[in-house]
């Protein structure tokens, strides 16, 4: 089964482009069906796999705890995984072809209201070369809602401030244009003037934002900047993270009457079902605003 893993992640590198982190992801999945269906059955042939094998995995990762959401991903890389085996007539039948995936939970993202947005980037407003940095790092975040990865890989070719707008990578090597408004605009320019050229090493490449020592900030990096800010401000630094602020876009989004399919295509999402979960938050501010002014509530 090890041989047919190995090339199921090669077909997933070369023939869907998908990212290395999730092509580990898969691995470590497959994996630990391959090495429990071993030690299980005494088994390392995908062709001997049935229905009830991989039932009976799902059951124990269950019992090992596992969130519905995690058992939910696990089966998806079964299922992905064998579809292929068959594809490539390399087992006969499907095994995973029957199996139903957990119901997913529903969870409404958390989200900063306005207010805390406000606050937590307007606290930025010193002049020194890696504070205009970081102000405009918490602009583009709120602004376009843009992933940590796009905003640590986003170069200057890919920026036009004249026109609003900056070009991403996202999931899948997929490419788009995301907005930014006039506040990102105006902090991202007093950057790039004043901030930035100040860092500049010899060797420093075109990423929008560079580390004091003219490098790439890595996504961890990102992250402390602004769980550090966050901290300056009085905001619970354990809880503010840059994903927090792409929800709070799509939200503050949808709340001031945006049309889903419209931040779907900001998010860069392949799939409207990914974005709907932003209508339960409108949903529940509507069903609290009911509650608190209707008379008869």
């Amino acid at each position: 089964m090890q041989e047919h893993i190995d090339g199921f992640i090669l077909h997933l590198a070369t023939e869907r482009g998908l990212s290395v982190n999730y092509q580990l992801l898969v691995r470590r999945f497959l994996e630990a069906f391959a090495s429990w269906f071993k030690m299980r059955h005494q088994s390392e042939k995908p062709g001997e796999v049935t229905t009830d094998h991989i039932a009976g995995f799902l059951a124990q990762r269950k019992k090992d705890g596992i969130a519905a959401s995690s058992a939910r991903i696990e089966l998806i890389a079964l299922k992905i995984f064998f579809r292929w085996l068959v594809a490539r007539k390399y087992i006969p039948i499907d095994p995973a072809d029957a199996i139903l995936p957990p119901r997913q939970e529903k969870r409404l993202p958390d989200s900063l209201n306005e207010d805390e947005v406000r606050r937590l980037i307007e606290s930025v407003d010193g002049t020194a070369p890696l504070d205009r940095r970081d102000r405009a790092i918490l602009e583009l975040f709120y602004a376009s809602g843009v992933r940590l990865s796009e905003l640590a890989d986003a170069r200057l070719e890919n920026l036009s401030l004249e026109e609003g707008w900056i070009r991403v990578t996202g999931k899948g090597s997929k490419t788009r244009l995301s907005p930014v408004g006039m506040a990102a605009r105006e902090s991202l320019a007093a950057w790039l003037e004043f901030g930035r050229p100040a860092l500049v090493k010899p060797k420093t490449q075109s990423h929008i934002f560079i580390s004091k020592l003219g490098t790439k900030l890595t996504t961890a990096r990102i992250q402390q900047i602004v769980k550090e800010r966050a901290a300056m401000c009085g905001l619970d630094p354990a809880r503010i993270h840059p994903h927090l602020l792409r929800h709070s876009f799509a939200t503050h989004l949808l709340n001031n009457g945006a049309d889903l399919r419209v931040i779907q295509e900001m998010l860069g999402h392949a799939d409207i079902s990914t974005t709907q979960i932003y209508t339960h938050v409108d949903q529940a501010r509507l069903k609290e605003v009911h509650r608190r002014f209707h008379p008869r509530a």
